[in-house]
């Protein structure tokens, strides 16, 4: 029986395998593995992608975007930052290391994303920030954020770790609020191989703090402006990223055949997330609302398909989060949601045979 994996990045490299050991060796050749010109040159390039209206800075995670974002900010002990609670655990680890306070805001049903009609009852004097979390590649509209919170002085951090290249009315995420925060995780839409993360930001004023913020709070030199810490992107993911990045809109273009194809072959039973409304969806992942979801993945397992689930627990009930102090049923989309969403297969170079037979034996398996 052949494997259907929910990811692959060996068929991808294979296909490039040439400029990315080309790429390495210079940097291993260069004698320069951090802060060097690889990390400047894609920095270059990734705010060439995203417009080129603002500017970017290496981090060596998406975590650390987040981090160094909220320290950039002036975010920390006492303040509070309004997030959702079903999104990958480092969205909320960030603020809680800023020393800020999670305040979770629950999901529309239909689009899973922050539901901005409940966003105004979360403000209070305290809150110094919001985290639009763009999930699945969908896209949270950050201008209506940006309304709702009218003339309060309350910050728009972008989670773009699921969204590269996704667009709302023309505009790339990442570059609507105050500052776009992405992951280069292995499974990403740009991926590298390894740890990396980046920062965009149109004030030149926060980029160069965010800038000395991710080396210790260094300036010019060793010595210190402000607390800082130590998140640099290393020159061989730079250099890597840079190679990925040409192929970029390709690999977003296939993705969204994929997910085309994937709606025209389900049946009903398999529900898809909502695209929001003059939204240009980048399908990080192709995720379906489904019944009995713990039972039909593992019947997808039997028969060699191999899925995942995005995300089986809410942040607000996991025990790390006890502190925060909420119950079940204070988030029911967010609870529902968890119970039904599965992840099915997706990456570039999925082929259209592998997304019908997925599409085939989920079908079967609703079907009984």
């Amino acid at each position: 029986m052949t494997t259907i994996h929910s990811f692959d990045y060996l068929k991808q490299l294979s296909g490039i395998r040439s400029e990315v050991l080309s790429a390495v060796e210079r940097v291993l050749q260069s004698g320069q593995l951090i802060l060097g010109p690889e990390g400047a040159k894609f920095e270059n390039a990734f705010a060439a992608f995203l417009g080129g209206k603002g500017n970017c800075v290496g981090v060596n995670s998406g975590t650390d975007a987040l981090l160094v974002a909220l320290k950039a900010l002036n975010i920390g002990t006492g303040d509070e930052v309004i997030t959702v609670a079903n999104t990958a655990v480092p969205t909320v680890s960030a603020i809680c290391s800023a020393g800020a306070t999670p305040v979770f805001c629950d999901v529309d049903n239909g689009t899973c994303l922050m539901d901005l009609a409940k966003l105004p009852l979360l403000f209070t004097k305290n809150t110094k920030a919001v985290i639009p979390v763009h999930l699945f590649g969908n896209v949270v509209d950050v201008p209506m954020v940006r309304h709702v919170i009218g003339k309060r002085d309350i910050k728009i951090i972008e989670d773009c770790a699921q969204a590269h290249g996704a667009k709302l009315r023309d505009e790339m995420v990442g570059t609507m609020g105050d500052i776009g925060a992405f992951s280069f995780y292995p499974t990403k839409n740009l991926g590298a191989y390894g740890d990396a993360g980046l920062c965009y930001s149109p004030e030149l004023p926060i980029v160069k703090k965010m800038r000395s913020i991710r080396m210790y709070g260094f300036e010019d030199s060793s010595y210190a402006m402000r607390e800082g810490i130590n998140s640099r992107m290393d020159e061989i993911q730079a250099a890597i990223l840079t190679v990925k990045l040409k192929y970029l809109p390709g690999y977003i273009e296939r993705r969204r055949k994929i997910a085309k194809l994937y709606q025209q072959k389900l049946n009903e039973k398999a529900i898809f997330i909502k695209q929001a409304d003059k939204v240009l969806h980048a399908y990080h992942l192709l995720v379906v609302k489904v019944p009995d979801r713990d039972k039909v993945q593992k019947a997808l397992f039997q028969r060699g398909i191999r899925t995942g689930i995005h995300y089986p627990y809410p942040i607000h009930l996991m025990p790390a989060y006890r502190f925060l102090g909420y119950k079940e049923g204070t988030l029911p989309h967010t609870e529902k949601l968890a119970k039904h969403l599965l992840s099915l297969p997706m990456y570039p170079e999925l082929s259209a045979e592998s997304v019908c037979k997925v599409s085939e034996e989920l079908n079967d398996i609703l079907n009984q």
